[in-house]
């Protein structure tokens, strides 16, 4: 009698390569569209499937359109230039990049263990005076960025005059305004290029100084959990908040000077607005609404990193409509503002708690390392508000206004067409209309973009049709770059859950307790800050990413789930700001999860259930 041998499947250590991985149909030739240098080259197969890749879904979730590569070029490469050369982190170097399928992939830089040792006593030094200098260095950060902020504002492109003004050939000027269009092309790009280097002035250093109390309470406390060191240092003042701040007491004021029937519909702002201001008791909200313009509703309900994010002070119609959300919030009864005291009360419970175990020195570097996080800690949000929606709104509807002007003349059917082109492309297009212009003859642009961006139009939306891999190629074997342990929560654990390995038992995913609570309900996937409009009050969000100015949402829902995001992300700080359980880098649960299907979302442990 023969004996069945059993047939054991091998176990899966490994993503899928790039090289083995195909286009959607329809989206053949995208390699085309973007730089050389951002692509996966065949002749560098050997070097570039030897490195891990995840893909940061968290701050790029959707495909990148060429020009908006300016996104992570100057991002990424600002965030190496501050680790590798600027403060010279002893254990982290930049990161590298590539776009595969339209979506963002990120590999760490490792330090050379021979060079750490060599590398701390100039960190100290670089990073000792930020420290001991933060609260002046700051204020000067503050005063480069706005001067950075207003220097954009200053730019506005429009179209070539039929011919120069006299009195600029009388005066001798000797130079026309192609000359400023080319020179205001170029300011724009570096201007944006400026503020991406500020951004990691103090951001790094953020992150270091958390980390370094992280390593210290793990330490000296083996059992802490990560979301009591992240308690320790909530309940900050964070001007991330303001603008929700702003909409909360924007509908404080409609309800108690009765101007609610103003907002039953908010489809048609410049209506809205003009009955309030109308209204005899309208004053104090539009003086209110005036006063948010600037700077707090320079706020996209994206993230700043896309081209056709709308920021609140171009589209009104966004702010209004959570104002409206809020007053039938307040009309119910319920409590809409967040109560920094219980976190206050919250975080000093835990810290005197943990404090109380120690005894000597041991107090007080406690101590010092909590001081100093606590005084870094809010930039690791508030740089966010500044560059990312500020800086990039005003960056965003300056490059608009150039496509507009180049529409104008032919050069491609749609307002935002440009966005298909990379910055290079940009530059050879304007210079194209600016020798048409001068040499009195029709540029070649209108004849050749059209078709091209159509082209790369249906690519993008080919590409858009699939979801990324979380990750490419064989991970190693622990993982110990800090930033992509706590910002994006790429821990061994968790790439095992992604492997489909770990152990996790079925209608369960696995992800990291970023948020402590428990709470059930049914599950709102959205994908884009267009559906924010279909949430509904207790229901459980599901989404790649979430955004900071998603806040108007969180007071509906009952917790959050992403696919991908450490204990620093937006979505885990954000959450634990509004007392809401959180479950972050999941994977896969956006495409996992359906909306409707029931949930238990266990910030505790960093599982989420589907109960149905």
């Amino acid at each position: 009698m023969s004996q069945a041998t059993a047939v054991i499947a091998p176990v899966k250590n490994s993503f899928p390569s790039p090289y083995e991985q195909p286009a959607p149909a329809g989206a053949e030739g995208w390699k085309d569209l973007y730089a050389y240098n951002l692509v996966f080259q065949e002749n560098r197969r050997a070097t570039e499937e030897a490195k891990f890749w995840f893909c940061d879904s968290q701050h790029w979730p959707t495909v990148t359109k060429p020009f908006e590569t300016i996104g992570f070029e100057f991002a990424v490469g600002c965030l190496g230039q501050y680790n590798s050369r600027q403060l010279l982190i002893p254990t982290a170097n930049g990161i590298e990049y590539r776009i595969h399928n339209g979506y963002v992939f990120m590999s760490p830089v490792a330090v050379d263990p021979q060079h750490i040792e060599a590398r701390i006593p100039q960190f100290m030094e670089r990073a000792g005076h930020y420290f001991q200098n933060w609260e002046s260095l700051l204020q000067n950060w503050h005063r480069k960025l706005k001067e950075t902020i207003d220097e954009l504002e200053s730019i506005e492109f429009v179209a070539l005059p039929d011919a120069i003004p006299l009195e600029d050939v009388l005066s001798g000027k000797g130079t026309g305004p192609a000359t400023r269009l080319l020179a205001d092309y170029d300011r724009l790009i570096a201007l944006a290029y400026r503020a991406w280097q500020y951004h990691f002035e103090f951001l790094n250093l953020g992150y270091v100084a958390y980390l370094d109390l992280f390593m210290f309470c793990k330490d000296v406390f083996p059992r802490i959990p990560d979301q009591a060191i992240a308690t320790m240092v909530q309940g900050v003042d964070m001007e991330l908040f303001r603008p929700d701040d702003e909409l909360k007491k924007l509908a404080h004021i409609a309800v108690r000077d009765g101007l609610d029937a103003h907002f039953a519909d908010t489809s048609d702002a410049a209506g809205l607005l003009a009955a309030i201001a109308a209204d005899p008791a309208g004053v104090d909200w539009t003086n209110a609404w005036a006063d948010a313009q600037d700077p707090w509703f320079n706020f996209t309900t994206g993230n700043g990193f896309y081209a056709h994010d709308e920021y609140w002070r171009d589209a009104p119609e966004t702010p209004l409509a959570f104002v409206k959300g809020y007053i039938e919030r307040l009309r119910s009864g319920a409590d809409i503002d967040r109560h920094v005291d219980v976190l206050i009360a919250e975080r000093d419970r835990i810290t005197e708690e943990y404090a109380e175990m120690l005894s000597g020195d041991a107090v007080e570097t406690f101590r010092g390392k909590l001081g100093l996080a606590r005084t870094v800690y809010p930039y690791v949000e508030n740089h966010n508000f500044y560059i990312e929606h500020w800086t990039m709104g005003v960056f965003w509807r300056k490059a608009r206004q150039l496509s507009a002007v180049l529409q104008g003349e032919g050069f491609w059917p749609q307002a935002n067409d440009m966005f298909y082109l990379r910055r290079d492309e940009v530059r050879e297009a304007l210079f194209d209309y600016i020798n048409g212009w001068m040499v009195g003859a029709p540029a070649i642009g209108p004849d050749y973009w059209p078709a091209e961006v159509e082209r790369r139009r249906g690519i993008v939306d080919a590409l858009s049709t699939a979801r990324p891999q979380p990750a490419l190629n064989t991970p190693p074997a622990v993982i110990t770059e800090p930033f992509t342990l706590m910002l994006w929560g790429i821990t061994d654990d968790q790439i095992q859950n992604w492997l489909g390995v770990g152990d996790v038992p079925e209608g369960t995913l696995k992800g990291m307790a970023a948020s402590p609570g428990i709470a059930e309900g049914p599950a709102r996937v959205i994908s884009s800050a267009d559906q924010l409009s279909d949430v509904c009050d207790g229901e459980i969000l599901v989404a790649p990413v979430t955004a900071p100015s998603w806040g108007p949402i969180f007071g509906k829902i009952r917790a959050t789930v992403t696919d991908i995001g450490g204990m620093m992300s937006h979505a885990a700080i954000v959450c634990r700001e509004y007392g809401m359980p959180a479950v972050t880098g999941t994977g896969t649960a956006s495409s996992e999860i359906r909306t409707g299907q029931m949930l238990r979302v266990d910030g505790n442990s960093g599982t989420v259930t589907i109960l149905d």
